[in-house]
């Protein structure tokens, strides 16, 4: 019955899987190369998550000397979402992503294709027949809503919900029942007939959670729908196969389908990939916590760092820390080095949650543009401008050279200053330096009055001179302070403070929000350098007019 149930469903399925194994055969790789693939589907969203898992498998493929590829799982007509292929592939290569074969912006790489599933119906309708023709699969009549009936019958007695035992009825038909459905136009799935007991239970060695057991399937899934296109459950199996992937990275929500795929893998007679099943991205919220959320926590899109300007380095160098534990220790060790240096390890991935903490990713973000040359940041940021911030473009384009010198200003030393964080708080960061837009974002420190204020600012205004050094400027600004009630000796001032109006502080912070529009800034002496004489009295007198 088998032989002929295979011919009556599959027809016009003419090759073996004989022919596919010779079409794609064993890759010609060493022995411990690992072949690794990520199968994002088309829904027109991709998250943290994605780019955490390709950072695993881009790292496990390529320190082993194998290679990594993007397969895009589109069976799902409903969820696909037009101009998806094109951002995963953006957004990942933004972040360093980039694949060695598969589908590309340009078209499909490689000789295992087609790299789309949607392309690949034929090979798993062989797949399909081989089980049918062994006895291992069998279509099934039931509808969507007597499988709803079957399931609150289940949950009435308290069993486990699904297809098989008792309520698989229809791994009882015969032949000629089966072909008289199809003759009368009746739509059909194609289950699998598993022969798993859920009482055995099986020791599985996971890539990244160690030894764990799980119990045999028992299940009669659904292998193909009613259209001839398969579930996930039997594509991603046929298709690693195929691939020769050694490798499956995937999220631990898979976990509880595991031992399906475990038995196709068996039925079908091949070698299954080692599967590595990561925690999922969690955060603390009041006190405890819980996974990331679409719909909660806009940090979960890609789009979200893109927008505000993270630099893709940064964000690699963070999830390389939440992806092994002993990374920021090897980073301390090692400034210098690319993250693709670190020896890597699945084995050291937890398996209990890795915690997102947004504000280490700033903190990391400030060390990581803290190594990166002045010159390249600008190019980034005028980058990141020209997509998603046209007036800030058209300033950067402008300054372009100022800003070099501006952002400079404090990176060197031992020490060097570490506040850039981001395109955008960059932006923010040095609003002040552009005549277009400015504003006096801060008010006079609380000891100076205006009209203190104004006596400062008149005497800086007379006495400064472009060409005079840090040292004369700063001594030219104590004689300023001395001279109007405030003092430039700081001990004198702590010792007694009611004698003065202020110190220093309070006057060169005074000048400073008169020139910034801010009471802190990079030092002042190098942005007026950077500024010229003309610019900087315009600011002081404009700043004159207005208190």
């Amino acid at each position: 019955m088998s032989r002929e149930l295979a011919e009556l469903l599959f027809p016009n399925v003419d090759k073996t899987l004989d022919y596919y194994e010779n079409l794609f055969p064993e890759r010609n790789l060493d022995k411990k190369a690992k072949v690794t693939r990520l199968g994002p589907s088309p829904t027109g969203f991709i998250h943290l998550g994605n780019l955490y898992g390709a950072l695993v498998d881009e790292r496990m493929a390529h320190l082993s000397g194998g290679i990594m590829l993007l397969r895009i799982e589109d069976t799902d007509d409903k969820r696909k979402v037009e101009g998806s292929e094109e951002l995963i592939i953006n957004s990942l290569k933004f972040f360093g992503i980039e694949f060695d074969e598969g589908v590309t912006i340009g078209g499909e790489r490689g000789l295992y294709g087609p790299y789309r599933q949607s392309d690949r119906k034929e090979i798993y309708q062989t797949a399909a027949k081989f089980l049918t023709q062994k006895g291992l699969a069998y279509p099934s009549f039931v509808s969507e809503e007597e499988m709803a009936e079957i399931r609150e019958q289940q949950e009435k007695e308290g069993v486990n919900t699904g297809y098989y035992g008792k309520w698989a009825t229809d791994r009882d038909l015969s032949f000629n029942e089966i072909k008289s459905k199809i003759n009368n136009g009746e739509s059909w799935t194609l289950r699998l007939r598993s022969n798993g007991d859920p009482e055995v239970a099986m020791k599985f060695i996971d890539g990244i959670r160690g030894e764990i057991t799980v119990r045999q399937n028992n299940l009669d899934v659904v292998l193909l729908k009613q259209n001839g296109i398969p579930t996930y459950h039997f594509a991603h199996v046929v298709d690693d196969h195929f691939m020769r992937i050694t490798d499956v990275v995937r999220g631990e929500e898979w976990l509880s389908t595991l031992p399906i795929h475990l038995e196709l893998f068996y039925v079908m007679g091949w070698r299954r990939p080692n599967y590595n099943h990561t925690a999922h991205l969690m955060k603390v919220e009041n006190g405890n916590k819980r996974k990331l959320s679409k719909r909660k926590d806009p940090e979960l899109s890609l789009e979200y760092y893109m927008k505000d300007g993270y630099f893709p380095q940064a964000v690699t160098e963070y999830l390389m820390t939440l992806m092994n534990s002993n990374y920021e220790e090897w980073r301390m060790k090692n400034q210098d080095k690319s993250y693709m240096e670190f020896a890597f390890k699945t084995k050291n991935m937890s398996s209990s949650g890795a915690l997102f903490d947004l504000n280490k990713l700033n903190d990391i973000s400030k060390d990581v543009l803290a190594r990166i040359s002045v010159d390249k940041i600008v190019d980034i940021l005028i980058s990141w401008a020209e997509k998603f911030d046209d007036k800030s473009y058209k300033l950067l384009i402008k300054y372009r050279e100022e800003l070099i010198k501006l952002l400079s200003i404090g990176r060197g030393g031992k020490k060097p200053r570490k506040d850039l964080m981001n395109c955008r708080q960059i932006m923010e960061f040095i609003s002040y330096y552009f005549d277009e837009g400015f504003e006096y974002v801060d008010s006079l420190p609380e000891r100076v009055s205006k009209e203190d204020a104004k006596v400062i600012l008149n005497s800086y205004l007379k006495t400064y001179n472009q060409n005079d050094t840090n040292e004369e400027w700063f001594e030219k600004v104590k004689t300023i302070t001395d001279n109007n009630g405030f003092t430039s000796n700081n001990k004198e001032f702590k010792k007694n403070p009611e004698q003065f109006k202020g110190n220093i502080t309070d006057v060169s912070t005074a000048i400073r929000v008169a020139v910034v529009g801010r009471q802190q800034s990079p030092d002042l002496w190098n942005i007026q350098q950077i500024m010229g004489e003309t610019r900087v009295k315009n600011r002081i007198n404009k700043y004159l007019e207005i208190i």
